[in-house]
């Protein structure tokens, strides 16, 4: 129905996708009309009945950010406690020690998503995987936020103990990985027949190194035979990667290509540890032939693995290489104009060279490359046919000005903060810095009451029994009142 349509009206900039060159162009003083069924035009004056009219002389038009990696959970609640802290032992990785000493209720979940969800829509995501233990909120709670997603409900075998800081154990349950794995996959079912029609299931084995072969390889055949996308952190630490090798004497790449995993719906969170990294003790460099040989996508997530000095090397080289590299927030702060940033800064660190990747290229990574992961063509750009999941940019921010080159702009200087609106499927999700349709203020407010539970705990859950003034110590000595 016309009344359906909205038009911008001669934005200043549209982030529009290149067909041809199969990447993103700017397109300057064009409009965009979309409705609930996707773009339906994208260039010179729009003709066509209208609804809706947004001006848009000021505004950039970006397309939808694809978030191919993040946690709800227990994730959000663990904000300010642990970014000072590792095990030395483990190569200064905190997750191993301190993330299971965090406890959440089943009560509180629900704030946890609600915040997540905010903070992905506040920087322009409007499709991502939510990587998390199942529960009866999550698909309602997603569904009422208007984003587009798809549940991953984690399982295992073996849950990871850190023997006195300094060595890490497997506890295996073999049964209670496998309820697990049914319950997930109930989920994903779920999940792909839920009626809003944004929703989607993947199916997501935890870990390599705490699942079993023969449960690796039966989630991998649920998912085939699903025709929906596999996820598994490998290759994301070095304590899982000196593991491999001393069960297998295999790389997590050759591990599982072993066992008939790789492929083009396999993505790989992290995949940071491959036999050519500095840090590992193989000298060959044959890890991203595989990966680009089978058209496996990686989850890059930088923010959360450089707070522990470790960097992927390099996005660059992926690329370069043939990889599907995609990008994730992982965990808070769940900014994902903040991740590319720090993607591209690491990239060129890590390669020691500014002309690793570009600007550009990370655009591509956030958009383009997470929707070929999910196995779309329909998200992540800006064209006639495509879903209209886009944002609205506001190009007089103080952080826009002055304007040369706005996706610059956009992510070297403004980044959320110059974010006005945030759109899928055509219906604004996200305005004036707040998701429309979920109540993210009232959750931060109850999500700070979970986190005091959540300190309070923190002595009774370690396995040491050490206090909050060592386990999550502030940042400065707190002085008395004379």
């Amino acid at each position: 129905m016309p009344s359906a349509v909205t038009v911008i009206r001669n934005a200043r900039t549209v982030v529009a996708h290149d067909a041809a060159a199969g990447g993103h162009a700017y397109l300057e003083n064009a409009d965009v009309a979309f409705d609930g069924t996707g773009f339906l035009h994208v260039g010179g004056r729009y003709e066509g009945p209208f609804g809706q009219e947004i001006p848009g002389r000021d505004r950039m038009v970006l397309p939808g950010l694809v978030n191919v990696h993040c946690h709800s959970g227990e994730e959000p609640v663990s904000k300010s406690l642990f970014e000072d802290q590792g095990t030395a032992a483990l190569w200064g990785q905190a997750m191993y020690e301190y993330s299971s000493l965090i406890e959440i209720s089943d009560d509180a979940v629900k704030a946890a998503l609600t915040v997540m969800l905010g903070d992905l829509l506040r920087s322009g995501v409007t499709t991502f995987v939510d990587i998390a233990g199942p529960h009866d909120c999550w698909l309602p709670t997603l569904a009422e936020s208007g984003a587009r997603a798809y549940v991953a409900p984690g399982f295992r075998e073996a849950a990871w103990h850190v023997e006195g800081s300094h060595r890490l154990d497997f506890r295996w349950d073999a049964a209670r990985g496998r309820e697990a794995f049914a319950r997930a996959l109930e989920t994903v079912d779920a999940a792909e027949a839920h009626s809003s029609g944004r929703l989607g299931g993947i199916v997501a084995p935890a870990q390599v190194e705490t699942c079993s072969p023969e449960l690796l390889q039966e989630a991998a055949e649920a998912a085939r035979s699903r025709k929906v996308p596999i996820t598994i952190h490998a290759a994301q630490t070095m304590a899982e990667h000196e593991e491999l090798l001393r069960r297998h004497g295999l790389t997590a790449l050759q591990y599982l290509e072993s066992l008939g995993l790789l492929g083009p719906d396999l993505i790989l969170g992290h995949c940071i540890f491959i036999d050519s990294h500095g840090w590992t003790r193989q000298r060959t460099a044959d890890d991203l032939g595989r990966l680009a040989a089978s058209g496996t996508s990686v989850a890059h997530c930088p923010v959360t693995f450089a707070r522990s000095g470790m960097v992927l090397q390099s996005v660059g080289r992926y690329r370069r290489s043939g990889v599907n590299v995609a990008l994730g927030t992982d965990s808070y702060s769940f900014n994902m104009l903040e991740e590319m940033r720090t993607a591209l800064i690491n990239a060129r660190i890590a390669a020691g060279s500014v002309f690793d990747v570009s600007t550009a290229d990370i655009l591509d990574v956030a958009t383009l490359a997470g929707a070929k992961a999910l196995g779309r063509s329909d998200i992540g750009r800006i064209e006639k046919g495509a879903k209209a999941d886009f944002s609205l940019v506001d190009l007089n921010h103080p952080g826009m000005r002055p304007v040369h080159d706005p996706l610059r702009n956009l992510l070297h200087c403004a980044a959320e903060r110059a974010v006005a609106a945030v759109y899928v499927d055509g219906a604004c999700v996200m305005q004036n810095d707040r998701p429309t349709r979920v109540d993210y203020d009232g959750a931060l407010a109850e999500l700070q009451a979970v986190q005091d539970f959540a300190v309070r705990r923190l002595q009774v859950n370690d396995p040491r029994g050490r206090p909050l003034a060592a386990l999550a110590p502030l940042s400065l000595p707190v002085l008395r009142h004379p």
